[in-house]
């Protein structure tokens, strides 16, 4: 067995760390033992289904387009899962749609037009995953952060109004809060990498046998990727949403506050 296989032994083995998690959680009454093993059993169910399509759409004899239609795929669902999550934002699947289609343009647009990696299922598929998956976090949180602040500076922000300024001008400082409040997580991670923890891309490559010099390489590019796909897609959503919790004459629409806050 290749150093980074892990056969169905090994896999079922370390349902020990998941046993001792459950253990955490009886001992202490937290009462997520259920939660905990439904978790456990949807990710396995979840992974393995998405490894064996994987496995077909990533077999060298396969056409590109079918990762780029993956990845279409996920762009779409990353927007259905912004807009669930975020529910008090207007017409956010769109806004979704276009944040994470403008992150995939920009970002793979750098990383296979200079030729960083190759243009191959591969590498396509993995690297777009990767981009969505961190975005759509950030993009929650600053969706969410903008209607709160425009909400609790209501009063700030319609006596800017008054003053003349544009809804643009007037919601901008609280853009900014709630951007700086959306990317700052993914900024402490790039500062961390390396000294406080190892991604998940350079410890598969070292488990793999690759040289740690070379997975450092390809990690730190990965890393790049996604702070490039954060800040892409949280400035659009962000200035998106404040311009939809506006009207067209510059008012701010009633901004209620979610059920049981």
């Amino acid at each position: 067995m290749a150093p980074g296989d892990v056969d169905f032994v090994g896999l079922a083995l370390s349902l020990v760390l998941v046993a001792v998690a459950l253990a955490i959680s009886y001992l202490n009454k937290l009462g997520l033992e259920d939660s905990i093993a439904i978790a456990v059993v949807r990710a396995l169910v979840q992974l393995l289904a998405v490894g064996a399509v994987l496995a077909f759409i990533l077999d060298p004899g396969r056409s590109l387009a079918l990762s780029w239609l993956w990845v279409v795929v996920m762009v779409i669902f990353a927007a259905v899962v912004l807009s669930r999550r975020a529910p008090e934002v207007p017409h956010l699947l769109p806004l979704g749609l276009a944040a994470f289609a403008a992150a995939e343009v920009v970002t793979l647009s750098v990383i296979f037009g200079l030729g960083i990696f190759p243009l191959e299922a591969r590498a396509l598929v993995p690297l777009a995953g990767m981009m969505v998956g961190n975005s759509m976090n950030s993009t929650v949180v600053v969706a969410r952060r903008v209607v709160e602040e425009l909400r609790d500076k209501r009063r700030e922000v319609e006596a800017r109004l008054a003053l003349g300024h544009s809804s643009r001008r007037a919601s901008l400082p609280y853009i900014r809060s709630a951007l700086k409040t959306a990317l700052s997580p993914q900024i402490e991670t790039t500062k961390g990498v390396g000294l406080v923890f190892l991604p998940g891309a350079m410890t598969g490559l070292i488990l793999a046998g690759v040289d740690p010099v070379d997975a450092v390489k390809v990690q730190a590019a990965i890393m790049f990727l996604i702070l490039g796909s954060v800040a892409t897609t949280t400035a659009i959503v962000s200035f998106g949403t404040a311009r939809r919790l506006f009207t067209s004459d510059h008012r701010l629409k009633p901004l209620a506050r979610p059920t049981g806050s």
